[in-house]
């Protein structure tokens, strides 16, 4: 019995040698999965990694438009030019004219006649296939005319419309024996009456029989006369004035 014992000691005695001599254990030739937190299931290969218990796992966060200045509004694309209508101003009747204003001719269905224009210092706009048309001193009416009666010989029965889209002030000189001689900037329709009170009445030596319009046309200048005395009894007609006219006072 004691012979037995002494070999199986002499055994695990001669097995502990050997391990220890070769630097192995069972624990490194057989390695083990690493431990995982108690109730978590193990690690899978393709799978995510595990989240804190009852935390649903992170999902990128979605894409945010680009960020804007505090209180301003995003961009956005400017309109077609081609496409915004034309606002007309209100302009009477027989509203002339004038150098500055600006204009839009449509001819029905012809995009490229119809135009956008600016009556030049000259007193003229220009239109494809006809050229340079005289417009200052003319009411839209007479332009429209005027293009049409000259459209005809390329187009048959042409539709014209003539819309002024910007007015320009309306400009009148007054000069000589008045007190206050000088321009006057006008809206709409503006009579010589009006026009003498606004440059502040006649001075005392001023001969109010004798005032004189000049007012320039296609043909050249010509010269009104206008009696005041008269005008003020009633027993004339009222006279409007049209932009670019001078009122002399002798």
């Amino acid at each position: 019995m004691k012979t037995v014992t002494f070999t199986a000691f002499s055994f695990l005695f001669l097995l502990s040698t050997v391990s220890a001599q070769t630097g192995t254990s069972f624990s490194s030739r057989y390695p083990q999965p690493p431990a995982t937190p108690a109730g978590q299931p193990p690690a899978t290969a393709g799978q995510p990694p595990a989240t804190a218990a009852g935390q649903p796992p992170a999902t990128p966060p979605a894409q945010q438009p680009p960020a804007t200045a505090e209180g301003q509004p995003t961009a956005t694309k400017p309109a077609d030019p081609a496409q915004t209508a034309a606002k007309p101003v209100q302009v009477g009747p027989d509203y002339r004219l004038a150098t500055g204003d600006k204009l839009r001719v449509e001819v029905y269905k012809d995009t490229q006649l119809s135009q956008s224009l600016q009556v030049r210092p000259d007193g003229k706009v220009t239109l494809p296939l006809l050229g340079d048309i005289p417009a200052a001193g003319r009411t839209p009416t007479e332009l429209r005319d005027a293009i049409t009666a000259a459209l005809r010989e390329y187009i048959t029965n042409p539709v014209v419309t003539v819309i002024v889209v910007e007015a320009t002030p309306a400009t009148i000189y007054v000069m000589g024996e008045v007190n206050k001689p000088g321009t006057l900037a006008v809206t709409g329709p503006v009579s010589i009456l009006q026009a003498l009170a606004m440059a502040g009445g006649f001075k005392d030596f001023a001969h109010t029989k004798n005032i004189k319009i000049l007012r320039k046309s296609g043909t050249g200048t010509k010269t009104l006369i206008f009696n005041y005395n008269e005008a003020v009894k009633g027993d004339a007609d009222p006279v409007l004035l049209e932009p670019g006219d001078t009122v002399i006072v002798p």
